[in-house]
């Protein structure tokens, strides 16, 4: 099998994702309603147990419990300051000024002193509150972003397959944001507000307990007011933080696909449908500012009545000499004071609700565990045998099915000498990547095992496995960076000696000191800047610099051109040489490098033997090498 390379006919090629299709995935048809399992993930919150949202806000605040309680002082006392005002004015009035005339100016020399005290005092405590609270709140949002990231790294492939980047981006941003709101301004203003109402009410029923006890009264109204905003806010706040995810969903997915946005001429449609979600935040925005205009009109009429009631009550006293004049001015700015927040906690509502909607989200996200979990005692892959290169791999009693249901591979068992290289081959949705993935225990088996050298691959830690076994994919993904960075992904503490040696090996080193700055050129987002036989040429040394026991390539050439496919081949023989190699075929040329072909059918393997031996049969194999045959003349 020499001949030049030829493309396997449409009805069997691969795509290459496996589980991404509705296929592969068990999917229900389209229309067809899917399993629950499959709606949650349809849905932009996801479940998360009761009580989750506190759990978390608790454990977030835990390690600043000492600052948490040191700003309730500071703000405690900055009230305390604040407040003093009034009843200094009421002093003022009833002893100082009286008291001057009498020629006696030390009453209202104290009170000035006293009040630029307190003037002082609020001011600097405000000052340090701020301060200290801005600190905590930095931190908070600091430690969460940094859970949401790790989180998400951690989370298996199953669940990036099914949920979508755009709204892993939501979570570490708009709610994030949400939640630097609460924290920065929403808990103050809550803080204050409640000092305040508890500092105001003692002092009213210190001065005048009939205007302290009417005040009180007119604490129902506003109470029932404000606990129907709530009711209300909850639900419009729940739905504006859907809103804009899914906005940022559409976003996301439309310039991450730019090229068959442009190629396909999507332009319009995907406009139309951005439309659709940009007005139906507008319009999620518009209910939240009605509620809270609502809010505030009808706050403001249940305040004024109060305040107007009280100040006439308290007048026909003063008129009747029943309340001394500077008691009843202390008691209007006292009630001025009461009243005046009662819009400011509408806004605290307002950010209260949309960062509870957030942080449950957040915290839905958080309680998702991987469904490929690390070990709890982890076991160790004995050492590569003498004279033996690569690891023997056994699938024992294997089956597969994805969680959204479909079985994708029947049980069957299978083993992969050490050191051999077997290629796989098949249709679409044969189950060619599914076996490569579960190799790479990117999934578990729904039963059986898939061992390495006799070790379950369940037993072995994350960084276990990847020592002993490394993926190289179609796209040949590459970070933002150097071609040096990106080669020294296979290992990190590798000199530049080790990456350049193994750039010579693969045959890339040539291309990348042509390169503006060799192997420092920043390859730029996703590898933009080299062609994509290049990126697999560099994923390529990746994997040889890693040098894994266990070398999974899946359909390495498919997406490239004759001269840059033979450039791959060329890699391949040198990547594959001394271990044990599983290559998704997805042209007849890649084949021609296995010692080993199997051919899959609806997850199962329905053919397997020496790429010789199949051609001289009669089965699925030699008729796509008839085919290529034909097709080359």
């Amino acid at each position: 099998m020499t001949a030049p390379s030829t493309d396997l006919p449409p009805e069997s090629q691969d795509d290459g994702r496996g589980p991404t299709t509705a296929a592969a995935h068990g999917a229900p048809p389209d229309g067809a309603a899917g399993p629950a399992a499959g709606d949650a993930f349809e849905r932009d919150a996801l479940p998360a147990p009761d009580g989750a949202s506190r759990a978390l806000l608790r454990s977030l605040l835990a390690p600043h419990t000492g600052r948490v309680r040191v700003a309730a002082v500071v703000l405690l006392l900055q009230q305390a300051a604040v407040q003093a005002g009034p009843l200094l004015v009421a002093f003022a009035i009833d002893r100082a000024v009286p008291a001057l005339r009498a020629q006696h100016t030390g009453p209202l020399i104290a009170v000035a002193v006293a009040a630029l005290l307190c003037a002082a005092a609020s001011g600097g405590l405000q000052y340090l509150f701020v301060r200290c609270s801005a600190r905590i709140s930095q931190d908070v949002l600091l430690d969460l972003r940094g859970r949401i990231f790790r989180h998400a790294q951690v989370l298996s492939l199953d669940f990036h397959e099914r949920y979508t980047s755009g709204r892993l981006i939501s979570r570490a941003t708009t709610d994030v944001e949400s939640l630097r709101e609460l924290l920065e301004e929403g808990l103050e203003e809550l803080i204050s507000v409640g000092l305040s109402t508890v500092y105001i009410t003692a002092m009213l029923l210190y001065l005048d307990w009939g205007s302290g006890a009417a005040a009180l009264v007119s604490a129902g109204p506003l109470y029932l007011l404000v606990a129907s905003f709530r009711r209300r806010s909850q639900q419009v706040y729940g739905t504006k933080s859907s809103a804009i995810a899914a906005v940022i969903v559409k976003f996301t997915e439309t310039v991450n696909g730019i090229r068959p946005v442009q190629a396909f001429r999507r332009e319009r449609a995907n406009e139309a449908e951005f439309a659709r979600l940009n007005h139906r935040h507008q319009g999620v925005n518009g209910d939240a500012t009605l509620e809270m205009a609502r809010y505030v009109a009808l706050s403001g009429l249940v305040a004024n009545t109060a305040v107007a009631a009280i100040v006439l009550w308290g007048a026909y006293r003063v008129a009747a000499g029943g309340l001394p004049l500077g008691v009843l001015a202390a008691a209007v700015l006292y009630l001025r004071r009461l009243y005046d927040p009662i819009d400011r906690l509408g806004m605290f509502l307002n950010s209260y609700e949309s960062a509870a909607a957030s942080l449950g989200k957040i915290a839905g996200l958080l309680a998702q565990r991987p469904s490929v979990p690390e070990p709890e005692s982890p076991a160790e892959l004995p050492p590569v045998a003498e004279g033996r290169p690569g690891r023997t791999v056994t699938f024992d009693d294997v089956r597969f099915a994805y969680r959204t249901g479909g079985e994708v591979l029947p049980r069957f068992a299978l083993t992969l000498a050490a050191g051999g290289t077997t290629a796989v081959v098949g249709s679409t949705g044969a189950g060619k990547s599914t076996l490569a993935k579960l190799l790479a225990r990117f999934y578990d088996p729904t039963e059986g095992r898939v061992l390495l050298d006799g070790v379950d691959l369940r037993e072995l830690s994350a960084a276990e496995l990847r020592r002993g076994v490394v993926m190289v994919t179609q796209e040949a993904f590459l970070f933002s960076g150097t071609v040096a960075d990106n080669i020294a992904i296979g290992r990190p503490d590798a000199t530049r000696a080790q990456i350049e040696q193994a750039a010579r090996a693969i045959g890339a080193h040539d291309f990348i000191a042509a390169l503006p700055d060799g192997y420092d050129t920043d390859v730029r987002k996703r590898g933009g800047r080299i062609s994509a036989g290049q990126r697999q040429l560099v994923g390529f040394a990746r994997a040889l610099l890693a040098d894994p026991a266990v070398l999974i390539l899946d359909e390495a050439t498919s997406s490239l051109d004759i001269p840059g496919e033979r450039a791959v081949q060329r890699a391949m023989d040198t990547v594959l040489r001394g271990r044990t190699s599983v290559v998704i075929a997805h042209r007849l040329s890649t084949v021609e490098i296995a010692e080993r072909v199997l051919v899959m059918a609806d997850g199962r393997i329905v053919e397997d033997g020496t790429p010789a031996a199949l051609i001289a049969g009669r089965g699925r194999f030699a008729a796509l090498h008839r085919a290529w045959r034909d097709s080359v003349g």
